[in-house]
């Protein structure tokens, strides 16, 4: 799904290009103008709130950090629960843990082991789909849990890194949506 052209215009206005960030070469997009506006960060949770109400979300996933601040009003708007996904060592008490492969080495993130249930629908949400890792990573704790992938939903999709090709075998059939794919 690609967003409608009013709402795509809305929210590329207010994200920003930042060259050159985190390091060289590298063209940062920062949504953090797109927060600072109230009818544009509205008109995502909205947008992603339909999302959740089209794809049967019993409850959000949101991808630390950035995907924290999309997915929990989203649950709100929504009325379903939020489950934070955090790096590992982060979370206290039981966690579920899953490892991926990065550039170079590897990451784990967890969930709480009692967040999701057998029969839950999960709606992944984050902010960016570049490489893929953590999404797909998201998918196979989403699934140890015992719980079902409604789907990924993602504000940007930056298409040349090849996410969505990524993350293909692991959606299993479940829906990616990109709001704006650059």
């Amino acid at each position: 799904m690609t967003a409608p052209a009013a709402l795509r215009e809305l929210l590329l206005r207010r994200i920003t290009d930042v060259p050159d960030y985190p390091q060289p070469g590298v063209m940062f997009k920062d949504i953090t103008p797109l927060l600072a506006d109230p009818a544009a960060f509205g008109a995502l949770t909205d947008a992603f709130a339909d999302l959740c109400a089209r794809h049967r979300a019993d409850k959000v996933v949101g991808l630390e950090a950035r995907g924290f601040i999309l997915a929990a009003p989203v649950a709100v708007r929504a009325g379903v629960g939020f489950v934070p996904v955090r790096k590992a060592g982060k979370l206290p008490g039981e966690t579920l843990g899953q490892s991926y492969e990065l550039e170079y080495g590897t990451a784990e993130i967890e969930i709480h082991a009692d967040a999701l249930a057998p029969g839950d629908r999960v709606l992944v949400i984050d902010d960016v789909l570049a490489t893929g890792g953590t999404a797909d990573a998201s998918l196979q704790l989403i699934r140890r849990a015992g719980a079902e992938v409604a789907g990924v939903a993602v504000l940007l999709e930056l298409g040349f890194l090849a996410g969505r090709q990524r993350l293909e075998p692991g959606l299993k059939g479940a829906p990616l949506e990109a709001l704006i794919t650059v």
